[in-house]
């Protein structure tokens, strides 16, 4: 008998970031954690600038995600988003860079739309060395 998967693909308007079948998934949701196992009941998840984790033969693989949608059926779980990364792939010193500028344009800020893109900014660049810090 032989053990069930899920086939998780994590897809950018770009590439096609990772496709495999895992073990299980743990990503986070704009409400929440959320983690997926073979034969969860189908749903979809907006998705918060963090990270996902999927666990293949006992190896953690972990992901920065830039927000988007999850969506789990059949033991089939898509991740769309507009930016991903697999952690050992981050340049963690541009990474930490990215955080420092962002965090300077935050102070310098005089609109409150300058204020949300350098949160934004921030968010993305913590998700990214969140995920470069698990690889």
């Amino acid at each position: 008998m032989s053990e069930l998967k899920i086939h998780l693909k994590i897809i950018t308007p770009e590439r096609i970031v990772f496709e495999d079948d895992v073990d299980s998934i743990v990503a986070q949701g704009v409400k929440g954690s959320f983690g997926v196992y073979p034969n969860h009941i189908p749903f979809m998840s907006a998705l918060a600038v963090d990270t996902a984790k999927a666990v293949k033969n006992g190896e953690e693989i972990v992901f920065s995600i830039i927000g988007g949608a999850f969506q789990f059926k059949n033991n089939e779980a898509i991740i769309l988003t507009e930016v991903a990364e697999k952690g050992s792939d981050i340049d963690t010193a541009r990474a930490e860079l990215a955080k420092e500028r962002a965090e300077a344009k935050l102070v310098d800020a005089e609109t409150q739309r300058d204020i949300k893109l350098a949160n934004m900014a921030i968010a993305k660049a913590m998700a990214r060395l969140k995920a470069a810090s698990k690889r």
